[in-house]
């Protein structure tokens, strides 16, 4: 099915996505005060279950049916997208963050768009890589690169420090293939099939955090906050925009939220933190744009 230009609502879409998911770094740092990073992962994504289960049967659309070869093709789809875009990469970046250096995790997302684009070329039907796309998406992550600058690649002085790179270019690879594999799926309603994602993805989280980090140790104030939006918030809300932009923009066209993530992670420091704007932000911005702008030229046409 060849996706349509998107309209003011997904772009809108878009833009919410990318304040949320900006909102997230900061807020993981925080909650990992108080809990170990599987724990983490697996909180948030038990209790964003629980929310989009009730909006699910809530609005009378439930979780897909087992009854139908269809159903049981969009199950095996969800269980993909719990395991690539929900279990791996929340585990991986929460426990990265404990040791890599500031802003490394904010340049490895936008290595996603990158990923996707190949992929979507050769599995999605009707998503092409064309050469505007290509210059645009390079644009973008030149000026996430600039904007986070070279405090991303200054070690940490951790002695696991390679290793939890590497768990951050992992979590890149499973956010992109459960794009693609949340293109693919068959047509489902939004809502039923993000519940079904979450649903599976804390079936196989939570019993592997209390194995592994046990139950939490009287966590603080702060930290349960953190959590409890967290769930809310980067996960379930997210999760239920991101399913809703692949399905009707395309895997593409979603990947370009990964270029806005370390904007308003910029942005909000400042207001919200007292943080000094970046005196390369104009020019990273500028790039930014230029990138979105130029890999939608197709789309405009």
């Amino acid at each position: 099915m060849t996706m349509q230009k998107p309209g003011p609502q997904i772009w809108g879409l878009l833009i919410l996505l990318g304040l949320i998911w900006g909102s997230s770094f900061s807020v993981v740092t925080i909650t990992l005060t108080g809990f170990a990073p599987l724990t983490l992962a697996a909180i948030r994504i038990a209790l964003a279950a629980l929310v989009l289960l009730a909006l699910a049967f809530g609005f009378g659309f439930g979780l897909p049916t087992f009854a139908t070869p269809t159903g049981r093709r969009i199950w095996l789809h969800a269980l993909g997208v719990a395991v690539l875009m929900n279990v791996i990469p929340f585990a991986l970046l929460s426990w990265g963050q404990l040791y890599v250096a500031s802003g490394f995790a904010g340049i490895t997302m936008a290595v996603v768009p990158l990923l996707v684009l190949p992929m979507a070329h050769f599995l999605v039907p009707g998503e092409f890589m064309s050469r505007a796309k290509i210059i645009g998406f390079v644009l973008g992550f030149a000026g996430v690169v600039i904007l986070i600058g070279p405090k991303a690649f200054l070690s940490s002085g951790a002695e696991v420090e390679s290793l939890a790179r590497l768990a951050c270019l992992g979590a890149t690879f499973g956010y992109a293939s459960g794009n693609i594999i949340t293109r693919l799926a068959p047509p489902s309603p939004q809502l039923s099939f993000a519940a079904a994602t979450m649903l599976l993805a804390a079936l196989i989280i939570v019993p592997l955090a209390y194995i592994v980090d046990g139950p939490p140790q009287s966590p603080p104030l702060k930290a349960i906050i953190g959590v409890i939006y967290l769930g809310l918030a980067p996960t379930a809300a997210a999760t239920f925009i991101l399913v809703k932009i692949i399905t009707s923009a395309g895997s593409s066209f979603l990947v370009l939220v990964n270029y806005q993530v370390p904007i308003w992670a910029a942005i909000m420091g400042v207001v919200f933190l007292s943080e000094s704007m970046p005196p390369q932000f104009i020019l990273a911005l500028a790039l930014i744009l230029s990138g979105l702008a130029l890999s939608q030229i197709r789309r405009l046409s």
